[in-house]
């Protein structure tokens, strides 16, 4: 298979490439810091993309969506990943309305999915119990009561749940807090009795939430897919989850790179340029055939996810992993190759490594998809 591009990705490529660099590039996340904005990004910017038709890039067409595929949707976040671009993507779109769309009901699906096409709808899931990424391991409980739940426990790194409209939040029905089956996802309202929200500061200024449920009380409609069978819908996001982390990442390590290789030929030393320096062409033929690498197998995994192959999970694992360690090599060797420069906030090579770290942990970092390739092939 022939790892480039189609004409229709690389229109999209292009159109966000000029949108963002325009309209978000670093210096409005560096506001946004700066004025510790409360929603994390600009919601006007967001109804533009949106009326761009981005939000909807993976969604079905019958719910207000293109119809297109999480390939597509890679290659705008690679482009988001060159400014650091901190919009809802991750949270709304490829975990948000995908549980929606792969669990819930056409009811649940026309009332909320068309508002993510059009901006107006902010999603969010609430997973993560612990310290490292866990994904089986859910203590939050919900019990059934009359026509409904109740629900108790607590969430973490909820990304994006200070804004969300929705949460997905999955508890579990039944079995012990590291079972695999017993799960289940539920909608909530974040203004819902007994719920709180509170937004959490992360290092690279991005948005998430700590969601503290303390019997929160939902009916049945509020089910999202079949009782005690959320494993079958939380695996499968997770796989997209990984495998567009891996594509923003790419755009990060590619834009550092870039601009790592223009101050290797203006810098001088000594009297001369430091791009002259054997060594310094050395570890940036590195980072270049890393980069390479990484973009290679990401798009296999987005592809891959499209195409439902048997192999999908196993690929988007390869790609988080490669991806989260490229991203590491090649922001940690751009800001040592600006010398003390690179360690200032007022140059940007810094916000690019604290972003790179934090969506390297998310939903797992390299050694835990690593570990999760091996399972998966047989090891």
């Amino acid at each position: 298979m022939s790892l480039v591009l189609t004409e229709e990705q690389e229109l999209i490529k292009q159109t966000a490439a000029e949108f963002v660099q325009e309209k978000s590039p670093v210096t409005e996340l560096r506001a946004l810091r700066d004025a510790e904005d409360p929603v994390g990004f600009s919601r006007g910017l967001w109804k533009e993309m949106s009326e761009l038709g981005w939000p909807g890039i993976p969604i079905a067409e019958e719910h207000g969506g293109s119809g297109l595929g999480m390939a597509e949707l890679g290659v705008l976040l690679e482009e988001c990943g060159r400014t650091l671009a901190p919009y809802p993507f991750l949270s709304t779109v490829v975990l948000g309305a995908g549980a929606i769309e792969r669990a819930g009901t056409e009811a649940q699906k026309q009332t909320l999915l068309p508002g993510v096409c059009k901006g107006e709808t902010l999603l969010a899931l609430a997973l993560e119990e612990t310290g490292r990424f866990a994904p089986g391991h859910v203590e939050t409980r919900a019990t059934a009561e009359g026509s409904g739940y109740r629900i108790s426990g607590e969430k973490r790194f909820v990304l994006d749940g200070q804004v969300a409209d929705q949460l997905v939040v999955v508890a579990r029905t039944s079995g012990e807090a590291k079972d695999r089956d017993g799960l289940t996802l539920f909608l909530v309202g974040p203004g819902a009795k007994g719920c709180d929200v509170r937004r959490t500061s992360m290092v690279d200024s991005r948005g998430a939430a700590r969601v503290v449920l303390s019997d929160v009380q939902v009916s049945n409609d509020a089910v999202l897919g079949e009782v005690g069978r959320g494993a079958d819908v939380i695996e499968p996001l997770l796989d997209r989850a990984a495998a567009a982390l891996a594509a923003e990442l790419v755009g990060i390590a590619s834009e550092v790179f870039e601009r790592t290789v223009q101050y290797l030929k203006t810098r001088e030393q000594f009297g001369v340029r430091i791009g002259t320096f054997q060594a310094l062409k050395h570890r940036a033929a590195h980072m270049f055939c890393e980069l390479e690498l990484a973009q290679a197998v990401t798009l296999d995994a987005l592809r891959a996810l499209d195409e439902g192959r048997a192999d999908a999970s196993r690929i988007a694992s390869a790609a988080k992993a490669r991806a989260s360690d490229t991203a590491s090599l090649v922001t940690c060797e751009g800001l040592q190759m600006h010398g003390g420069i690179g360690m200032t906030d007022e140059e940007e090579i810094g916000l690019f490594l604290k972003r790179a770290k934090a969506a390297e942990l998310a939903f797992g970092d390299s050694a835990y998809h690593r570990d999760r390739f091996a399972t998966l092939t047989g090891f």
